[in-house]
């Protein structure tokens, strides 16, 4: 029943089928005047069927005048309702074609302002979007850095050994700037050459053979002038054809670390891709893996230092066995100054042959 009445309802149908009742309803009243007027002032004068022929002509170009009349408002409704379902559909770059200054104009005019404000408002989510992700991979950096800075930093208070210390740190440091490669050079004290100390990545039993000379262009401006050696697509010079010979790899970001005023190691990143270049954030990150690996090194050093200023065990309480050497010398020392006997008590061979080496005994 229901369908039925859409049927024959007007309010179910497109603008084009309400266009055609109309024109249909729009001929009816001028057919009729038109036969009227023929049928009361011309039939009596004309013949039958030319007054006929009249009445329909005169109506049919009355009915068709109005026709195109309406028929040009609805085309130009029909078009804005197109375009409009374009623009819903996601197609924001349309514009509405506006020619006539009426109401329909109007509406079209609108619509172009409306569409122009909604791709404003994308463009400005979008750069919302791009700065959020920014700074969401920012924090990502610096809490991965916090979490392998808090990790190094246990370490270093267990007193754990160098190497290892120096091995986690590389590997922390590799996870910067997306980099395939992370190293550590090092040098000891009374060295004036760099070796390989730690190496995280690709090609490790390689780098590890590496061995940096202090006179060497390469690393100099680091070395001599404590200064970050950079190079990438936008820090081009002739070290970058040493580095990739040396290294089999195309980019680097070293930092100088220094110890009392000398430089004892280089820490570095470095990956093989083209057109790529290290932000400042970049260098201020590895900036801090390389204060850890000062830290670090110093903490072993000073641990070293007070080893052997120790004189008692610290598990039983009792004199170590670097106290009682230094002791047993002086007593040989003084003895054989004031040649006088002197009884001692040997540890082992190795103390026995020292004490023939420094005393010439037999």
């Amino acid at each position: 029943m229901a369908n039925n009445q859409n049927k024959f309802s007007l309010s179910a149908r497109s603008l084009r089928h309400k266009l055609r009742v109309a024109f249909a309803l729009m001929s009816i009243l001028p057919l009729l005047v038109c036969i009227y007027l023929i049928s009361n002032y011309l039939l009596p004068r004309v013949g039958f069927n030319i007054s006929i022929i009249s009445a329909i002509a005169i109506s049919a170009f009355i009915a068709l005048a109005g026709f195109f009349v309406i028929k040009e408002v609805i085309d130009r409704i029909a078009s804005i309702s197109n375009e409009a379902k374009l623009i819903a559909a996601g197609d924001l770059d349309r514009i509405l074609d506006v020619r006539h200054p009426d109401e329909i104009g109007d509406l079209g005019e609108s619509l172009n302002q409306l569409t122009q404000r909604i791709r404003s408002n994308m463009d400005e989510l979008k750069s919302y979007s791009e700065k959020t992700t920014e700074i969401n991979v920012g924090i990502q950096k610096r809490v991965l850095v916090l979490s392998g800075l808090l990790q190094i930093s246990s370490l270093i208070s267990q007193g754990s050994k160098l190497e290892d210390i120096l091995s986690l740190i590389t590997a922390k440091a590799q996870m910067l700037a997306n980099s395939e490669v992370a190293y550590l050079l090092f040098r000891g004290e009374g060295q004036e050459n760099f070796s390989m100390k730690a190496a995280e990545g690709m090609n490790v039993n390689s780098l590890l053979k590496i061995e940096i000379q202090e006179g060497g262009n390469l690393f100099k401006k680091v070395i001599h002038a404590n200064k970050p050696l950079v190079l990438d697509s936008e820090n081009v010079s002739v070290l970058n054809k040493d580095f990739q010979e040396k290294f089999h790899l195309s980019n680097t970001l070293a930092l100088p670390i220094y110890l009392m005023g000398r430089v004892i190691a280089i820490l570095g990143i470095a990956n093989a891709r083209g057109s790529f270049v290290y932000t400042k954030e970049d260098s201020e990150l590895l900036d801090i893996f390389a204060k850890q690996v000062a830290i670090a090194i110093e903490n072993d050093i000073l641990m070293h230092r007070v080893e052997k200023l120790e004189i008692r065990d610290a598990l039983t309480g009792l004199y170590n066995a670097s106290f009682i050497r230094s002791r047993l010398q002086e007593e040989i020392k003084r003895a054989i100054v004031y040649q006088r006997p002197c009884a001692f008590v040997i540890f082992s061979i190795d103390d026995f042959k020292k004490l023939q080496d420094n005393f010439g005994l037999l």
